[in-house]
């Protein structure tokens, strides 16, 4: 995790810079596969140009810093409907809404949940899952999305 908060730090005033907001990374390592996903979003939605303007700033940082040793593939993304959850914010924002959460240890042996984020208290998100709630502790998820919803 440390690796994603320097990431994170070093790519953050770069894509504020030009008017984004940073949701958050994703590094995914398999080896000369490995994919670096940055999520930006603006309030009037995000294109592809503003994902290339963000991609060509990042790119220039990730060059002069250096902080991936390995072979990696960039990639600037939208949240687009499956939005990922990476902070406390983010989570109150979808408070009432449908998630996904993957973690790490997890609750009575269960990892996966999928259900309504009923609320959130302090530091533990109260999950409403089959007629059941689960109180997750936000440091032990690994990672979580909004689930998409069609009308």
């Amino acid at each position: 995790m440390a690796k994603i908060d320097l990431l994170t730090d070093m790519l953050r005033p770069a894509a504020e810079a030009l008017g984004y907001e940073l949701l958050g990374l994703e590094f995914i390592g398999q080896g000369v596969h490995s994919v670096l996903r940055v999520y930006i979003d603006h309030e009037d939605g995000i294109t592809v140009d503003d994902c290339t303007k963000v991609s060509h700033q990042a790119s220039g940082i990730l060059e002069v810093e250096d902080p991936i040793t390995s072979q990696y593939t960039l990639e600037v993304s939208s949240p687009g409907m499956d939005r990922p959850l990476f902070t406390l914010p983010h989570f109150e924002n979808v408070v009432g809404k449908e998630v996904n959460i993957r973690c790490h240890l997890g609750v009575n042996g269960r990892r996966r949940f999928k259900g309504v984020l009923n609320k959130i208290d302090t530091q533990n998100l109260i999950i409403a899952v089959d007629n059941e709630e689960y109180e997750v502790d936000f440091q032990d998820i690994d990672k979580a999305n909004l689930v998409p919803v069609f009308d």
